[in-house]
C-alpha cells in the first residue's frame, strides 16, 4: 500500500467513525428529551428519534444531499438526485479524500441532528402525522438550502462565512424551526396560569437527562473533529481540544448562573449549559485559540440559562429549551469568530478573515452577522408557511384529552412505563405479586 492509498484508507475510516459518533447522538437526544419530559410521553419522545432519522435518511438521499452539495447556483444545488454522481456534480466536497457514500453518510448524520433539535419545540403536544410531513419538508427544502449557502458553494460560503461544523447550518436551523412550532402549537396544558406566570413541569428522569447529555458530549467529537474529514495533518486533535474546553466551561458557567439567578444548582441547567457551549464552539472550533474556546463556552452556557428563564416568563413553552440551547448559543458561536478568529488558524483553514480582536477589523463580524440573519429569516419564513398551512389543513396539535392522557397511549396505544401508568397492567402485576408472596 502506497502513501496515497494509506491516506485514503485512514481518512475513510475516520469519517466513518465520525458518522457513527454523530448518528449515535440520536441516542443522546432520545435520553435527554425523554428524561426532560413527562413519563406519559416518554416512549413517544424517544421513539420519534428513530422515525425522524428514517425520514431524514430517505429524503436526504433522494433530494436533500443534491440541493446541499450538488452543482448549481449560489442558492441551491440542482444536480445529484439520488446520489447520482457525474463530472463535478459534488465538487464542493472534492476536498474530502473519501468515497462519496461516506460523504453522504457523514452529512446525513448532521441533518438528523438538526431535525432532532427541531422536534424539541413540538414535544408533548404535536400530532404524529406532523412529524412525517414537516420532517420530510425540513430535509428537502429547509436544511439543504442553508447548507448549500454555507458549505455547498453558495453565496455565504463565497463571502467567507466561518461555520466549521454547523452552529448555524445545523443548530440554528433546528432551533428556529422549534421556535416557530412552539409558538404555533401554543403552551402545554397547565404550563401557565391565568395571569401568565409559568408553572414548573419537571421531566420525569434527571438521570436520563444527564446520560443523554454525556452521550451528546462524546458524540460531539465526531461532530466537530470529524468535520476535518481527514487525518494527515492531525488538525482534528486541535478541534477536539477546543470542543472539550468549551463544553467544560459551559458546564461550570451554567450551574453557577443557575445558582445565582434562581438560588439552586440546577442539574438540567448544567446539562443544557454543556450542550449550549458545544453548540457555540461548533462554528468556532477550527478558528479560535483554546482560551477563546473557554470564553465562548462560558458565555453560551451562562447566557442560555438566562434566556431560557426569560422566554418562559414571556409565555413561550419550549419543553427542552431548544431555542435557547441551540438557537441563542448557535448565534453566539457563529458571531464569536468575528471577534476571536485567530490569524494562524484562518491560514490553516483558508476560510474567511481574522477576527476583530486580532486586528482583522469588522469584515468577518459583518459576514457572520449576515449569515445568521439570512439563515434565520429563511428558516423562520419557510417553517412558518409550512406549519401554519398544516395547522389549517390537518391541525398540529392533539386533542386536550389526548394530551392529558399522554402521547404514548393516544398515538401509539401503549405506555412507555405501563407498570406505572396503565391501570390494567398495575392490576395484573399486583395480583401476581400477591400470589407469589
Amino acid at each position: 500500500m502506497n502513501e496515497a492509498q494509506l491516506s485514503f484508507a485512514l481518512d475513510s475510516l475516520w469519517v466513518m467513525l465520525g458518522a457513527i459518533l454523530v448518528i449515535g447522538m440520536q441516542v443522546g437526544f432520545a435520553l435527554l428529551e425523554a428524561g426532560s419530559t413527562r413519563m406519559k410521553n416518554a416512549g413517544h419522545v424517544a421513539g420519534k428519534q428513530i422515525l425522524s432519522f428514517a425520514i431524514a435518511s430517505l429524503a436526504f438521499w433522494a433530494v436533500g444531499f443534491a440541493i446541499t452539495f450538488g452543482k448549481g447556483n449560489g442558492f441551491i444545488g440542482t444536480e445529484g438526485w439520488f446520489l447520482k454522481e457525474g463530472k463535478e456534480t459534488f465538487s464542493s466536497l472534492s476536498w474530502a479524500n473519501v468515497p462519496l457514500e461516506l460523504k453522504f453518510l457523514f452529512q446525513l448524520a448532521f441533518v438528523g441532528v438538526s431535525l432532532a433539535i427541531a422536534w424539541g419545540g413540538f414535544a408533548e403536544r404535536a400530532k404524529l402525522s406532523v412529524y412525517f410531513i414537516f420532517g420530510t419538508i425540513f430535509t428537502i427544502a429547509i436544511y439543504p438550502v442553508i447548507g448549500h449557502w454555507v458549505w455547498g458553494g453558495g453565496w455565504l460560503g463565497e463571502m467567507g462565512m466561518q461555520d466549521f461544523a454547523g452552529s448555524t447550518v445545523v443548530h440554528l436551523q433546528g432551533a428556529i424551526a422549534a421556535l416557530i412550532a412552539t409558538m404555533l402549537l401554543g403552551p402545554r396544558i397547565g404550563k401557565f396560569n391565568k395571569d401568565g406566570t409559568p408553572n414548573y413541569i419537571p421531566g420525569h428522569n434527571q438521570v436520563y437527562t444527564v446520560i443523554g447529555g454525556f452521550v451528546l458530549w462524546v458524540g460531539w467529537f465526531g461532530f466537530n473533529a470529524g468535520s476535518t474529514m481527514g487525518t494527515a495533518d492531525g488538525f482534528f486533535g486541535y478541534v477536539a481540544l477546543t470542543t472539550n474546553i468549551a463544553a467544560a466551561a459551559g458546564a461550570i458557567a451554567s450551574i453557577l448562573t443557575a445558582k445565582w439567578l434562581v438560588g439552586k444548582a440546577d442539574i438540567p441547567a448544567m446539562v443544557n449549559g454543556v450542550l449550549a457551549a458545544l453548540v457555540a464552539i461548533t462554528a468556532a472550533c477550527a478558528f479560535v485559540e483554546p482560551w477563546a474556546a473557554a470564553v465562548i463556552g462560558a458565555v453560551a452556557g451562562s447566557f442560555t440559562f438566562w434566556t431560557s428563564v426569560y422566554f418562559e416568563r414571556k409565555g413561550i413553552d419550549d419543553p427542552i429549551y431548544a431555542f435557547s440551547v441551540h438557537g441563542i448559543a448557535g448565534i453566539v458561536g457563529t458571531i464569536s469568530t468575528g471577534f476571536f478568529a485567530s490569524p494562524r488558524l484562518v491560514d490553516i483553514t483558508g476560510i474567511g478573515k481574522p477576527g476583530l480582536f486580532y486586528g482583522g477589523g469588522v469584515d468577518q463580524l459583518i459576514v457572520q452577522t449576515i449569515g445568521v440573519l439570512g439563515a434565520a429569516m429563511y428558516v423562520a419564513i419557510v417553517s412558518f408557511v409550512v406549519l401554519y398551512t398544516l395547522k389549517k389543513v390537518i391541525g398540529l396539535r392533539v386533542t386536550p384529552e389526548q394530551e392529558i392522557s399522554g402521547l404514548d397511549i393516544s398515538e401509539h396505544g401503549s405506555y412507555g412505563y405501563p407498570e406505572h401508568l396503565d391501570p390494567a397492567y398495575q392490576q395484573t402485576t399486583t395480583v401476581v405479586s400477591s400470589r407469589s408472596s
